[in-house]
């Protein structure tokens, strides 16, 4: 299990390392000098060498590379162009928002598509079956900002059960701000749901068609116990491995969700710092959402090892 662990944790330090170059590198060719976005056209010549001496952008490339990762191993994050505070209480203020609203759209995610994914394949080619198909078609061809713009023309305006935006933070105690983030989950959940449920659908179906099924069935186990149990278990590993990637969407939908329920998020701040040109926020937030989507999917390699330990050690 440990040179199992370890191979992961390389490949996953790997995928950061190459992630943070594409992600400097992108970011140093867009067009535009920061310091005269910053400053404005107005700027005197001083003031503008001032600017790009200050944030180190008078640096070789390479130079200003090696300088940022250096700072983010050690937890500094930059400081804001725009609002000349350090980079890292910005995003941690937003994160408070965007990560609770991530997972528990995913949490809402797994719940309908493991119910109604293991539902379908045990009511296959009958009319239960043929209902929740079709709500999923339904479900993968409705964008979730869309979805959204529903949620609140029926909940908040029509009915007034929730507010149409905003976020009523966590100082004021949980409950307040879980409503707040229970319409955004749903709309980015409806989507990724969908699509899961299809593919639970089918997993459970192929392992149903196995020969230990049958034997389990005929020791006298319950078609629901056979289903839970033993089944869906072992249909697992293609179902964790589309959470794995559904998490990703998750984070970078919450970026249009955000904006559509007028939640102050890593989405808005990412927005506002493209508007602003703020190049240190948007480095660090994108390598930030990056980080989470390379550890989820170590987490769920882990999972793998842990489900089917035959996967641990063909691998190892």
């Amino acid at each position: 299990m440990t040179a199992f662990l370890l191979k992961r944790l390389v490949t996953l330090l790997a995928t950061l390392l190459v992630t943070s170059v594409i992600v400097f590198l992108v970011l140093e060719i867009l067009p535009g000098d920061p310091a005269l976005l910053v400053l404005g056209i107005d700027a005197t010549d001083e003031q503008l060498n001032v600017f790009r001496e200050e944030y180190g952008l008078n640096k070789p490339v390479l130079d200003r590379y090696l300088l940022w990762i250096g700072n983010l191993l050690v937890g500094d994050f930059g400081i804001s162009y725009a609002y000349k505070t350090p980079v890292w209480p910005l995003i941690a203020e937003r994160l408070a928002l965007t990560y609770p609203l991530s997972l528990g759209a995913m949490l809402l995610t797994v719940i309908l598509a493991l119910g109604l994914g293991v539902y379908a394949a045990a009511q296959h080619n009958k009319p239960g079956d043929l209902v929740i198909m079709g709500i999923s078609q339904l479900g993968i061809s409705i964008p979730n900002f869309w979805f959204g713009l529903l949620l609140i023309l029926l909940f908040a305006v029509n009915l007034g059960w929730f507010s149409a935006g905003g976020f009523a933070g966590w100082a004021d105690g949980p409950a307040g701000a879980m409503k707040s983030l229970i319409l955004p989950s749903i709309s980015l959940a409806v989507v990724q749901a969908a699509i899961l449920a299809r593919i639970t659908r089918s997993s459970v179906l192929e392992v149903l068609r196995e020969d230990f099924v049958r034997t389990a069935r005929a020791k006298g186990l319950s078609r629901q116990a056979v289903l839970w149990r033993h089944v869906l278990r072992n249909a697992l590993i293609p179902v964790i491995t589309v959470i794995g990637l559904q998490f990703g969407n998750l984070l970078t939908g919450t970026i249009v969700v955000e904006q559509v329920f007028s939640l102050p998020g890593l989405g808005r701040l990412i927005f506002q710092a493209i508007s602003n040109r703020d190049i240190e926020v948007v480095k660090a937030a994108v390598i930030l959402l990056a980080f989470t989507v390379v550890a989820v999917n170590f987490i769920v390699d882990v999972l793998y090892a842990v489900i089917d330990p035959r996967l641990k050690a063909h691998d190892v």
